[in-house]
């Protein structure tokens, strides 16, 4: 397996953590120091979450600041990482017959930049965002994840950016960090030793986990990237979780490394 760069889930919470210096962010920029660097980095972020399947093609992709009410400072943030197009086309042609459309309007979007401005601070290396086809079940997710496994054996990181648990109802905005609540606790808990096992089928049909899951992931598109990610495991590679946390009690910034 050394001979193909790893898959990696990054859970990815507040556009703040881009300006900050905490655990997380610490963690982020490990990673970076640790994985071989790759030709290219194909996302998938939970904040390009539209009808279709997409991809960027831009040569230059913009920074998006995708969100409202923060600091001044932080939509002065720019992630200049130049795109690939040629691995834009190979992602189409990997996806075939799947109607994959090329996208010259979407850029980089917090989800995407916010992580990466620590992993590789630089942005030195090209990225391309494909995005979550909101209209599709988990299974299908599941299934586009493992065609574009083979990315890995030709020097491209596979990103997913999410959060596998991500109730903002519950999040504790403005006031003190609670404890993290005990249901995103069993969640996160039941979710890794599935992955560690090989159990995919429950992570797919997650709806089917009960109210813990349904706290957990009360809308798809911050889960979903983990799918990506998951799906590309490799016979006999290990899951290893090289950051965990819980933000404001009810979002999780579990990162999942494949391989």
């Amino acid at each position: 397996m050394a001979d193909i760069l790893p898959a990696i889930f990054f859970g990815h919470g507040n556009p703040m953590n881009a300006l900050l210096d905490n655990s997380y962010t610490a963690g982020w920029r490990q990673i970076g120091k640790q994985t071989p660097k790759p030709k290219a980095i194909l996302s998938i972020s939970a904040h390009w979450f539209v009808p279709g399947t997409g991809v960027t093609i831009s040569t230059s992709p913009r920074t998006i600041h995708d969100f409202g009410g923060f600091p001044q400072e932080l939509y002065q943030v720019q992630y200049p990482a130049p795109g690939d197009p040629g691995l834009a086309r190979r992602v189409q042609e990997i996806l075939q017959p799947l109607t994959v459309e090329f996208d010259s309007s979407w850029g980089l979007d917090h989800g995407t930049w916010s992580v990466l401005k620590h992993v590789y601070p630089d942005a030195d290396v090209p990225v391309v965002q494909l995005s979550i086809d909101e209209t599709q079940p988990a299974s299908f997710h599941f299934e586009i994840g493992r065609r574009l496994a083979p990315l890995r054996g030709e020097n491209i990181l596979i990103v997913g950016s999410g959060n596998l648990v991500h109730n903002l109802h519950a999040y504790a905005w403005g006031r003190h960090m609670p404890d993290p609540y005990d249901w995103a606790i069993h969640f996160e808990h039941e979710a890794k030793a599935m992955m560690v096992a090989g159990e995919y089928k429950p992570l797919i049909d997650y709806e089917s986990l009960g109210p813990e899951a349904m706290l957990s992931v009360p809308t798809p598109d911050h889960y979903l990237p983990m799918l990506y990610v998951l799906a590309s495991r490799q016979e006999g590679e290990v899951i290893t979780f090289p950051i965990e946390g819980v933000d404001g009690g009810s979002i999780s910034m579990l990162t999942m490394q494949v391989g």
